[in-house]
């Protein structure tokens, strides 16, 4: 079965990891377990080749690899979104008709870190966007990273000229008065799934936003969560969201998290190594006590709840 991702896209879509062996080899035995992994626990969809997907340590080839085993062994069973930033746009473009021709459901794309006028940003995105052959876009609002900011009007000006931008992945923060902002304006809504580690999940989505496009080595939590917004449950999506937060904060920290998020995923047998590619954190014995602690304590506060998810770590 094939998709192709339009403004109706919600719940999850996990920010896949790349998994590396213990000597950094891209390990496609693991990119297969941690698919499973990702689909046992319910997500709608799956974005590979993302910053936490350590994309930007990757060769062309390999990340022509890990696209095509992630592609396979999905086999349609969710949508796909590839990432294909790039500071090159020519490069860019032919990495996105790869990943389309490959079976993508959609592209995820950021700005270049060198725009900052709103006359630059619709400039660039008008470039590579026109040559994309309509193919879906996923649009990434992370200033945080990028050092772009951009504007409420901008977005939905980009929203208007392009039918095929069908989602904003928003995290940008502080960012619920614009996610309002968003939700409020006239014309052609777009599907908006939220990033920033999960951090701020509840309040974005009782303003509107459709899921989450993040990773957290407890996928299950964001796609109950998710799913009982959806229903109205607020409460008990709060509910459960609380007994994760402190683990899912933990998970968040700038630089480390991907080390940590590693640590917990090849701990749940989700990958064979923890491995992060150079330049990046390794975990100290210290590190490795405080997760200790903190999957105990989930698993008290899991137990005590009667929560139906089973933490396992």
């Amino acid at each position: 079965m094939s998709h192709r991702l339009d403004e109706s896209a919600a719940g999850v879509y996990v920010i896949a990891v790349t998994p590396f062996t213990d000597a950094g080899q891209v390990d496609l035995d693991s990119i297969d377990r941690v698919t499973e992994f990702y689909l046992d626990k319910g997500v709608s969809g799956i974005t590979i080749l993302g910053m936490m997907g350590e994309s930007h340590k990757l060769s062309v080839d390999e990340s022509r690899q890990v696209m095509t085993r992630y592609l396979e062994r999905v086999d349609g069973r969710v949508p796909v979104v590839v990432g294909v930033s790039n500071p090159g746009t020519d490069p860019l473009v032919q990495f996105a008709k790869e990943a389309m021709d490959a079976g993508a459901a959609g592209l995820m794309l950021a700005p270049v870190t060198t725009l900052r006028t709103e006359e630059q940003i619709l400039g660039y995105f008008s470039n590579v966007i026109d040559r994309l052959d309509n193919a879906p876009v996923v649009l990434q609002d992370y200033p945080f990273t990028t050092g772009v900011n951009i504007s409420v009007d901008c977005l939905l000006r980009v929203f208007e000229r392009y039918p095929n931008v069908v989602m904003l992945k928003h995290e940008d923060w502080p960012g619920l008065t614009k996610l309002s902002r968003l939700r409020a304006a006239p014309g052609r809504q777009v599907s908006v799934l939220v990033g920033n580690g999960g951090l701020y999940l509840p309040q974005e989505l009782a303003r509107g936003a459709n899921g989450a496009m993040t990773g957290f080595a407890y996928p299950e939590m964001l796609v109950q969560v998710c799913a009982e917004f959806a229903k109205g449950n607020q409460d008990r999506g709060e509910d459960l969201y609380d007994a994760y937060l402190p683990l899912l904060r933990h998970e968040a920290q700038p630089v480390v998290g991907i080390a940590l998020r590693k640590e917990l995923l090849r701990r749940r047998g989700a990958i064979a190594s923890a491995h992060v590619r150079s330049p990046g954190p390794r975990l100290t014995g210290d590190d490795h006590r405080e997760l200790d602690r903190l999957v105990h304590r989930l698993q008290q506060r899991l137990a005590e709840s009667g929560a139906p998810i089973a933490a396992v770590a």
